[in-house]
């Protein structure tokens, strides 16, 4: 009855953790029903007229398919170079791993403040500020360790030994990953690429470093809006990337989880 009753605890301490952790955020979504053109808590009265603005503006539409465009293409390169990176640990002496697997890693530790400093003044150089090309490159910086984190664990389950059969019966190295191991890791890569993609479209302060008239992710036009003119338009997007970013890590944590218990 006691454990019982430590559980229960338990539980309550966990939810009022994440309640007291996701509440701001979701204060969001009345605020972008809100009748008033303002910015007001609790909202007065029920319209949709900020969404339908937001779907009715060009500068609104051109920021999310950019944002969407870069997201895309992060998700590809990152997981390719993370996958990459993590197959390539599994074969390295374990201490040289483990310390680039410290470098990779090291884009989740530093401040992101930091790392836009140093991007910024690289890229300045090279010509890629304000470029499709800098920003895909920028925000892969700070996506390919998602990957490695995801991949690196599908493979601490992977059993080595069926690679070694693959190539026994004639698959060459190539074949043996693409028959064998890609299969094997694929919920680990897949759910890689969901928190890269997430990571790239939430992306703000490295955007605000790189951003131009021509390029201007979602992110950064809902920060120039907010310190602009304050209107709901900016809590129905927020709304919408909230929604969209959650069920995007949901469902990266799904397929964790169902690839874990398919698992003998």
């Amino acid at each position: 009855m006691t454990g019982r009753i430590a559980q229960v605890l338990l539980y309550v301490f966990v939810g009022l953790i994440f309640l007291w952790l996701v509440a701001p955020t979701l204060v969001i979504i009345p605020m972008s029903f809100n009748e008033n053109k303002s910015l007001a808590f609790p909202p007065v009265g029920f319209s949709m007229k900020w969404y339908a603005n937001l779907i009715q503006s060009d500068d609104w539409m051109r920021a999310t398919r950019q944002s969407v465009q870069i997201a895309a293409s992060v998700a590809l390169l990152s997981t390719v170079t993370g996958t990459l990176a993590a197959l390539g640990l599994v074969r390295l002496n374990q201490r040289i791993a483990g310390w680039l697997r410290a470098f990779l890693l090291a884009p989740l530790i530093v401040p992101v403040v930091v790392i836009a400093i140093g991007i910024y003044a690289v890229f300045l150089d090279l010509g890629l500020v304000g470029s499709y090309t800098g920003f895909i490159l920028a925000h892969t910086m700070l996506a390919v360790p998602f990957v490695v984190v995801t991949v690196s664990a599908s493979l601490e389950m992977f059993d080595a030994r069926l690679l070694t059969a693959a190539q026994s019966l004639g698959a060459n190295p190539v074949r043996a990953f693409q028959t064998v191991t890609l299969p094997l890791i694929a919920p680990g890569v897949l759910s890689g690429a969901l928190f890269a993609f997430v990571t790239s479209f939430d992306e703000l302060v490295i955007s605000l470093f790189l951003n131009s008239p021509y390029v201007k992710p979602l992110a950064v036009q809902i920060y120039s809006s907010i310190t602009r003119d304050s209107d709901p338009t900016v809590a129905a997007a927020g709304t919408l990337i909230f929604v969209a970013t959650t069920a995007a890590v949901a469902l990266a944590m799904l397929i964790g989880r169902l690839s874990k218990d398919k698992r003998p």
